[in-house]
């Protein structure tokens, strides 16, 4: 659709439990496909959570309203404060549209602006990851009440597609996966740059370097990693190898303690939370990516490893399967299975001629399905389409 097809008027609402400078799956979201519609004016409202952030901040075509007290407890009562704050907008402005992006508390807002204000078209996206059907019943029944009354509903992934169309038999559902900035994830650095972030983290030449980018938190597997390296030091031929986890998460203490136990803590790499910005070269240097999650909503991570030209490993649950195709685009391990994962590391790690199959497979599709442009198309089209 033609940028002058849309109203250069629009003017969206747009709830978010959490934003910048808290960069998860769904903020990025928001983030590029808001600049790449520069001709829609985003007020996105979101928690405040802390005193040292301005309350209101205006980013090209977005105004970010960060709304409560400036503590941690502002997310809790954000369904009352998102609402209120969006009503007071509302009553001075011309807004067609709602957007809340997951069905937690920045919807409860959402929802309770719909109720009052009938006439404003609902949209909610699902991002969510984790196992839904396991959670506990509370979550579950707001999160149904949520997806019932939402008017349009986009979802990242086949597996939430199915889950909201048996919530919500009546809405419009579309499937809008994340992207991949693929100029950034793609680009080439030099020997140079490379060779001095191998040895800044302590990789010798030879090494074999087996990355994951993940929270720290059980839902991910990293667990199950590092009881492969354990395997992949005893048993197979891929020992000269370093373990690389790039992020930050409440479970890292008992992680540590678990590479300790047994006796692989100096294979592993502790990179801590790396900047998007960075994150490329990280995965220029990088052998395969790893992530044995557990559930999984799309799995953005394995996506920007694609880009960067490394061959994945995943297992087949949530959304991955929407993009791994096993041995095609990538390799699926098993859940929470050491030894098969061991197997399937030494697999990529020993197998050139597969290996260039998974990469030239996973950019072509990379670039034609999950660039942040041609998703941030979608988005206009769906915009534009509710009038």
């Amino acid at each position: 659709m033609d940028t002058k097809s849309i109203n250069p008027k629009l003017r969206i609402l747009l709830f978010t439990t959490a934003f910048r400078p808290f960069i998860g799956g769904s903020e990025l979201a928001i983030e590029e496909i808001a600049k790449r519609l520069p001709d829609i004016s985003f007020d996105i409202i979101t928690p405040r959570y802390t005193r040292r952030l301005p309350r209101v901040e205006a980013v090209d075509n977005a105004h970010i309203r960060r709304v409560g007290l400036g503590w941690l407890g502002d997310k809790l009562f954000f369904p009352l404060t998102g609402f209120w704050t969006a009503w007071r907008l509302v009553r001075k402005s011309d807004y067609q549209i709602i957007h809340a992006y997951q069905a937690s508390h920045g919807a409860g807002a959402a929802w309770l602006l719909k109720l009052f204000n009938p006439k404003l078209i609902f949209i909610l996206t699902l991002q969510e990851g984790k196992n839904l059907d396991a959670q506990n019943p509370a979550i579950k029944f707001s999160r149904r009440l949520l997806i019932k009354k939402a008017d349009v509903i986009t979802v990242i992934s086949n597996y939430l597609k199915d889950y909201a169309r048996r919530i919500n038999k009546k809405a419009r559902i579309l499937m809008i996966p994340n992207g991949v900035d693929v100029a950034n994830f793609s680009r080439e650095y030099s020997y140079g740059e490379l060779s001095g972030l191998a040895v800044r983290l302590g990789i010798k030449p030879g090494d074999k370097v087996i990355t994951t980018v993940s929270r720290l938190v059980p839902k991910n597997g990293i667990d199950i990693l590092i009881r492969t390296a354990e395997i992949l030091n005893s048993n197979l031929q891929t020992t000269n190898y370093k373990l690389l986890i790039i992020g930050e998460g409440g479970q890292k203490e008992d992680l540590v303690s678990l590479a300790k136990k047994l006796h692989v803590y100096d294979k592993i790499i502790w990179a801590g939370s790396v900047g998007h910005a960075e994150l490329p070269r990280y995965l220029k240097i990088s052998s395969v990516f790893v992530r044995p999650s557990r559930s999984e909503g799309l799995g953005s991570a394995f996506l920007e490893a694609m880009a960067a030209g490394v061959p994945v490993i995943g297992t087949k649950v949530g959304g991955i399967p929407d993009f791994l195709k096993n041995k095609e685009t990538g390799v699926f391990t098993e859940i929470d299975n050491p030894e098969d994962l061991a197997q399937k590391i030494d697999l990529i790690l020993n197998n050139k001629e597969l290996v260039d199959k998974l990469i030239s497979n996973a950019r072509i599709m990379i670039e034609e399905k999950y660039n942040w442009e041609t998703i941030a198309g979608q988005f206009r089209e769906l915009y534009g389409n509710q009038f």
